[in-house]
């Protein structure tokens, strides 16, 4: 099941500690895929969902969980990399948001492996993500920060 809208910005305003908007997004394309973080999610083995952040909502999350300054998240953005602090915050916001795909009765869905901008991320990941279908493209402004794409693409 797709997780709401609104169930995405209660749980990063939760974890980030601060006001978080969401707002209707354009569906990542292969040409954003080197430059995102991707979370893989999978449930008995198999994938259950692909999640994208651009650099833009990794870089201004990853400095938001960590309470680092606005301009750590720009620096990483500017240089076109996370930064290893910033790469495991966002590590670890990827593996919260697992809580949005689990349902009771349902089988157990776990972060797999997390991508970030210079790794290279499985093509049967990346053919997920892209897919149309059931998914969630948000745009997420994190207050004092900045914002980002954010897309969601569960397994069919």
């Amino acid at each position: 099941m797709i997780p709401a809208s609104l169930a995405v910005r209660n749980l990063f305003e939760d974890l980030l500690g601060r006001e978080v908007t969401v707002s209707p997004g354009m569906p990542m394309e292969r040409a954003d895929l080197d430059k995102a973080v991707v979370a893989i999610f999978t449930e008995r083995s198999q994938i259950a969902a692909v999640l994208g952040m651009d650099l833009s909502l990794a870089a201004n999350a990853g400095a938001a969980l960590g309470l680092l300054p606005a301009g750590a998240a720009e620096d990483a953005i500017d240089e076109k990399t996370l930064t290893p602090v910033l790469a495991e915050n966002v590590a670890e916001l990827c593996n919260v948001l697992t809580s949005l795909l689990n349902r009771e009765g349902a089988p157990h869905v776990k972060l797999h492996q997390v991508v970030v901008p210079g790794q290279a991320l499985p093509s049967d990941a990346a053919a997920h993500l892209l897919a149309l279908g059931r998914r969630l493209d948000l745009v997420v402004e994190v207050a004092r920060y900045g914002k980002g794409r954010f897309a969601l693409s569960m397994a069919p």
